[in-house]
C-alpha cells in the first residue's frame, strides 16, 4: 500500500481514514468472496458528471460530514457484485444499482462506527445516504484504488469536511495539567475554549434553506421552465442557516444592499454527545 503526502493531514485523520479503508476492504472482500486490498493515495480522482456520491453525517463523540465518491463504472461493478448479477454491465447505473450501493456502504458505515470509536474518543454514529457533490470543500481526502478479478479498475475517494477534521483534532487535545500549588495569575480561557482557538480561522460554508421536499425521480425528470415546486415550509416559517449541513441558527430573510441576508432570531445549540 502506498500513500502520497500531497495534502497535509492532522494526526488523527490518518487513523480515521485508514479505519474506513479497512472496513471497506473487509466488506468488499466478504461481498466478492475474494481478498480486496487497496492502494491509497491523497490524489484526487478526476471529476465526472456521472460520478456517484454518498454523504455521511457523523454524530456522537465527533460531529461533521464526510463523503464517498465513485466513478460510475466502479459503482456499477460493485452493485453487480452485491446483487450477484452476471449479465454485461450497462452504460449507466440503474435504480437497483444505486439502492444496492447505498445498502453496501451502509454496511460499511455500520462496521466503521464500531472500529472508529477509539479514534473518535467515544461512540460515533454514521448516517449515510446517496447525494450530490458536497457543498463544502474537502479538508483532506484519500483515494482508494484496486482492480477486480477481471482487471477492471475500482476506485473510491473519501473526503473529510473541515468541521469533521476540526472535531477529530479537538477530541484528542490533552487536558490542561493540574497543579497542587495555588498560583495567582491572570484569568485565561478555559481548556475547553483554548482547544478551539486554533480552529477559529477555519473557513466553513453557510447556506440558507427556505424549505425542502422529497421528490421521486420521475417528477424530477419532468421538471421544466415554469413548473412550481412546493416546499414543506410556509411563508411565515423561519429560514434555516446551515453550517456544514447542520442547522446552526434560524431567522427571517432580509434584503441588504440588493442582496439576501438573514436576521437571526434563534441560535440552536447542538445536543451534547451521549
Amino acid at each position: 500500500m502506498t500513500e502520497s503526502a500531497n495534502t497535509p493531514l492532522l494526526d488523527e485523520l490518518p487513523a480515521w481514514l485508514e479505519g474506513w479503508e479497512k472496513c471497506i476492504q473487509s466488506v468488499l472482500s466478504q461481498t466478492t468472496g475474494q481478498s480486496v486490498v487497496f492502494e491509497a493515495s491523497a490524489e484526487t480522482l478526476p471529476n465526472a458528471e456521472s460520478d456517484l456520491w454518498f454523504t455521511v453525517v457523523v454524530g456522537g463523540a465527533v460531529r461533521g460530514e464526510m463523503s464517498l465518491r465513485l466513478p460510475a463504472a466502479t459503482g456499477i461493478r460493485l452493485a453487480q457484485k452485491f446483487l450477484q448479477e452476471t449479465e454485461p454491465a450497462p452504460d449507466s447505473p440503474t435504480a437497483d444499482h444505486k439502492e444496492a450501493l447505498e445498502e453496501l456502504f451502509r454496511q460499511i458505515a455500520g462496521q466503521a462506527a464500531t472500529a472508529l470509536a477509539s479514534t473518535a474518543g467515544g461512540e460515533v454514529q454514521f448516517h449515510l445516504a446517496g447525494s450530490g457533490a458536497p457543498s463544502w470543500s474537502a479538508s483532506s481526502n484519500r483515494n482508494l484504488h484496486t482492480r477486480d478479478e477481471a482487471g477492471a479498475s475500482i476506485s473510491i475517494e473519501l473526503q473529510i469536511s473541515a468541521a469533521l477534521a476540526g472535531a477529530l483534532q479537538a477530541s484528542h487535545e490533552p487536558p490542561a495539567p493540574k497543579s497542587s500549588t495555588p498560583v495567582l495569575t491572570e484569568i485565561s480561557p478555559s481548556p475547553g475554549t483554548a482547544r478551539y482557538e486554533r480552529l477559529r480561522d477555519v473557513i466553513l460554508e453557510v447556506k440558507l434553506r427556505f424549505g425542502s421536499r422529497r421528490m421521486v425521480l420521475r417528477d424530477v425528470l419532468a421538471l421544466s421552465a415554469g413548473v412550481v415546486v412546493e416546499l414543506d415550509s410556509n411563508v411565515n416559517s423561519p429560514v434555516d442557516l446551515l453550517l456544514d449541513g447542520r442547522v446552526a441558527a434560524q431567522g427571517d430573510v432580509v434584503v441588504v444592499d440588493g442582496k439576501y441576508g438573514l436576521r437571526v432570531t434563534a441560535v440552536l445549540d447542538s445536543a451534547p454527545p451521549s
